[in-house]
């Protein structure tokens, strides 16, 4: 019996590139659930030093906000 290799390669390529797809894709949809949460807090809180601390307390980044262009 004779064993034949498969070259795992291109398929460990494929693999690769999908997840990478998959990782950008995950990215854009946190950034924007983080946008509209900080929109969220930002509309709910009193003042900059509540909406500062209640971002922190959420671990929330308001500096990644994003503007769009289209």
């Amino acid at each position: 019996m004779t064993w034949a290799r498969r070259s795992g390669s291109s398929l460990a390529n494929d693999e690769d590139s999908r997840m990478g797809v998959i990782r950008a894709e995950e990215a854009v949809r946190l950034g924007e659930q983080n946008d509209r949460a900080v929109l969220t807090v930002a509309g709910h809180s009193s003042d900059s030093r509540e909406c500062a601390e209640l971002l922190a307390m959420l671990g929330l980044d308001a500096g990644r906000r994003r503007h769009k262009t289209a």
